[in-house]
C-alpha cells in the first residue's frame, strides 16, 4: 500500500538505503529501477512525501523532502532522481478536486510522472483532445499516470489566452496505459531513471483531469508547501540529490585513502600531506554547499509559513543556492574521483558511476549557468536600501 509514512521520511530513507545500494548495479544495467526498489519506495510511503494530508500524503516540510532525497542519493542517484521527480509531480494534487486527485494518487501504485513543456491540446466539449510526444519523463516506467504541460488552443485552432494576454498552459493528466513509451534514454549518467519519451494519439482528457501548474490562485490546498511551486521544489530536491552523490563519493575516497598504498611508495595514502590537504579542503567545500542550500531553504520556509507568500526574492535565492550547490557538488565529486587514481575507472569501485551521474545532473536545466545571469539581473535591478 502506498500509504503515508508512520515514521519520519528521512529515517525510512536510511532504512531502505542498503537495499537500494544492493540493487544499484541492476538498476544501472537494466536502465530501470528494479521491482524490489520500487516496492520499497511504495510500501514506505516515500512517493507520497509531497502529497497533501487530505489525500493521505505526508505533505512534508521542504527540508525533510530534501534530506530524504539526500539519503537515497547516497545509495543510488537514479533512484533518488526518480523519487524526486515523481514526488514533485504529485504536488499537482493541490490544484485538483479531491475526487480526481484521489483517483490518481490513491489507486495503487499512485505514481505520476511527466516530461517537458511542449505541444498543444485542442479544447472540445467537456475537455481536450491531444496528439503529441514528450521527452524527459524520469520515473515514467514506474508511473500509473502520466502528465504533460501543453498550450491550449480553441476549436478553431486559435491560441487561448490568460487574462494578461499570455498563452494558456495547462497540465493534462492521463493513465499511463493511454500512452506509448519510447525507450530512448541511452545516457552517460542517471542511466537507471528510464527518462524516456511518451506519446499519445488523439486521446480525450476530461476537464477535471487538467490543472494550472504553479498558479497560486488555482490552489485548492492551503499548506505552505504548495506555495513554493514545482519549479523551485525541483531545484531544491535535485540539489539535495547532488549533495548525496557528493557525500557518498567523498566518503568512498576517504575510505580508499585510509587503506590504499601508493604504487611507488611504501606509505599509505592517509599519510600523504597532499591527500590530507585535498580531503580537508574538499570536505569544507561540501559542508559549505550543504549549509548554504539548507539555510536558504530554511529561511524561505520560515517566511512562507508566516506570510503565506513565496516572494520573488526567495525564488531567486532558491535558484541561486540550488544551482551553486549542484556545481559545488560536481567539484567535490571530481576531486574525489581524481584522488582515487586508477581505482576510480573500474566499474567494480564506487566512483565511476557516481562521476557520470553527477555530470549528468550538471547538464540538466537546474544547473544552467544562465541562472546566475538571472539572479545577477535581479540584484542589479533592486534599488539600494
Amino acid at each position: 500500500m502506498n500509504a503515508a509514512p508512520r515514521v519520519g521520511l528521512v529515517e525510512l530513507a536510511r532504512a531502505i538505503a542498503p537495499l537500494i545500494a544492493r540493487e544499484a548495479d541492476a538498476i544501472e544495467r537494466t536502465r530501470r529501477l528494479t521491482p524490489d526498489v520500487v516496492n520499497a519506495l511504495i510500501e514506505n510511503g516515500l512517493y507520497r512525501a509531497l502529497l497533501p494530508h487530505g489525500l493521505g500524503g505526508a505533505e512534508a516540510p521542504i527540508e525533510v523532502f530534501m534530506q530524504m532525497l539526500e539519503e537515497i542519493a547516497k545509495a543510488d542517484a537514479s533512484t533518488a532522481w526518480c523519487l524526486g521527480q515523481c514526488s514533485v509531480c504529485a504536488m499537482i494534487a493541490a490544484s485538483l478536486d479531491h475526487d480526481t486527485a484521489d483517483e490518481i494518487f490513491n489507486t495503487p501504485p499512485g505514481i505520476l510522472a511527466w516530461g517537458a513543456i511542449a505541444h498543444e491540446a485542442r479544447a472540445v466539449e467537456g475537455g481536450y483532445r491531444v496528439t503529441a510526444r514528450w521527452d524527459f519523463a524520469s520515473g515514467s516506467r514506474q508511473a500509473s499516470w502520466l502528465g504533460a504541460h501543453v498550450r491550449i488552443v480553441n476549436g478553431d485552432g486559435t491560441p487561448r489566452k490568460n487574462a494578461d494576454g499570455s498563452p494558456e498552459v495547462r497540465t493534462i493528466l492521463f493513465p499511463a496505459a493511454s500512452a506509448v513509451l519510447h525507450d530512448v534514454w541511452q545516457a552517460i549518467g542517471l542511466a537507471g531513471t528510464g527518462t524516456d519519451s511518451y506519446e499519445v494519439s488523439d486521446i480525450f482528457v476530461p476537464e477535471r483531469f487538467t490543472a494550472f501548474r504553479d498558479v497560486p490562485a488555482a490552489l485548492r490546498e492551503t499548506g505552505p508547501l504548495y506555495r513554493i511551486g514545482t519549479g523551485s521544489t525541483f531545484s531544491l530536491g535535485f540539489a539535495a540529490v547532488s549533495l548525496g552523490i557528493a557525500r557518498a563519493t567523498l566518503d568512498a575516497a576517504i575510505a580508499l585513502a585510509r587503506g590504499k598504498h601508493q604504487s611507488l611508495a611504501a606509505s599509505a595514502m592517509r599519510d600523504n600531506g597532499a591527500v590530507q590537504g585535498l580531503i580537508g579542503r574538499t570536505e569544507g567545500d561540501l559542508r559549505a554547499a550543504r549549509a548554504y542550500l539548507y539555510a536558504t531553504a530554511h529561511a524561505m520556509w520560515d517566511d512562507l509559513s508566516v506570510t503565506g507568500a513565496f516572494s520573488a526574492a526567495h525564488r531567486s535565492a532558491v535558484r541561486l543556492a540550488a544551482t551553486w550547490t549542484i556545481h559545488q557538488s560536481a567539484k567535490v565529486v571530481d576531486a574525489a574521483y581524481h584522488m582515487a587514481g586508477a581505482t576510480a575507472v573500474f566499474r567494480s569501485n564506487p566512483f565511476e558511476r557516481r562521476f557520470r551521474d553527477m555530470h549528468a545532473i550538471a547538464q540538466q536545466i537546474q544547473a544552467r549557468d544562465t541562472h546566475y545571469q538571472d539572479v545577477g539581473k535581479a540584484i542589479l535591478s533592486t534599488p539600494e536600501p
